[in-house]
């Protein structure tokens, strides 16, 4: 099953607070995911960033909200147990704990006057059940895929020798091709709107690759991928890249998963995504870090 929101996380996690106990964050994950026949593979999911399990994140968050509401409290570092004003929620038998229910408290409310005060609160982010992280990344991703497609547009309006300059920048800046001016030596202009030609795998040359990239509108498709690969035999290559502005039919990925040469195929779409990842054709507007309380600065001998 899909990772449950923090919301729907909240009353689970306040009913196993409810024997009085004091219990820790690592438990309450532990708890809640086999409550929720939750999968290696659904809680291996990590937020966009890489830095946290998405699920681990949101049971986080739902203690925290939890908290703010005087729901649960820290008795010590990394602990929490239920409040009397908890167990009386429970006595309630509430069908469910969310933002809404939470805004009865004025604690809850004045945590979210000043989160938003602060900047880093959305609403709309909160009632599709997403935490604060998440909100975070899923703007990034939306001016991120934006920024994606205003490139490829682009790309597709640039000249022929433009986009051979683009490309053999972007594959220099993932580390291929050695130094430019070896890897504009080697990629040449084919005269029909793309370029091919092999390029060093490493600065030493230990091994090539050959490279092909059209600005295609149309959807490549088996066929050419087939072509793509017989030519690497006349350049004694085992390796290929083929990079279109358009897209790749599903028999063409299919017959490149199949064969025994390594070829990578990079449509439109991620072709601007790398571009962006190794800053060709963008520049930096700005960079937010996300900070946390560093609990061992507080922790007393």
């Amino acid at each position: 099953m899909a990772v449950p929101d923090y919301q729907s996380l909240m009353l689970p996690l306040l009913k196993m607070a409810g024997d009085g106990q004091e219990h820790t964050l690592s438990e309450a994950i532990e708890v809640l995911a086999v409550q929720f026949n939750l999968t290696d593979a659904d809680r291996r999911e990590m937020l966009s960033s890489g830095i946290q399990p998405r699920y681990d994140n949101r049971v986080g968050w739902a203690r925290t909200y939890l908290k703010k509401a005087c729901l649960l409290q820290s008795p010590s570092r990394g602990r929490f147990r239920i409040t009397e004003r908890g167990l009386q929620v429970l006595k309630g038998k509430p069908k469910q704990i969310d933002a809404r229910f939470l805004r009865q408290y004025p604690e809850f409310v004045e945590f979210q006057t000043v989160s938003r005060a602060g900047g880093k609160h959305d609403e709309t982010g909160e009632e599709a059940g997403q935490t604060p992280e998440e909100v975070l990344e899923s703007s990034y991703q939306g001016l991120r895929s934006d920024l994606a497609q205003e490139l490829l547009e682009r790309i597709k309006k640039c000249s022929p020798k433009f986009f051979e300059t683009l490309v053999v920048k972007l594959l220099v800046a993932m580390g291929y091709g050695g130094s430019l001016q070896d890897a504009g030596q080697a990629i040449g202009q084919s005269g029909d709107g793309g370029i091919d030609g092999t390029i060093k795998e490493d600065t030493l040359g230990l091994d090539v690759v050959y490279v092909q990239a059209k600005r295609w509108e149309a959807t490549v498709g088996r066929p050419i991928v087939q072509a793509f690969a017989g030519s690497l035999e006349g350049v004694r290559a085992r390796k290929g890249v083929l990079i279109t502005t358009s897209r790749f039919s599903p028999d063409a990925r299919d017959y490149a998963s199949r064969i025994e040469k390594k070829i990578v195929l990079i449509d439109g779409e991620q072709l601007a995504q790398l571009m962006i990842d190794h800053d060709i054709g963008v520049a930096e507007v700005a960079r937010y870090i996300v900070k946390r309380v560093d609990l061992d600065y507080f922790a007393e001998e």
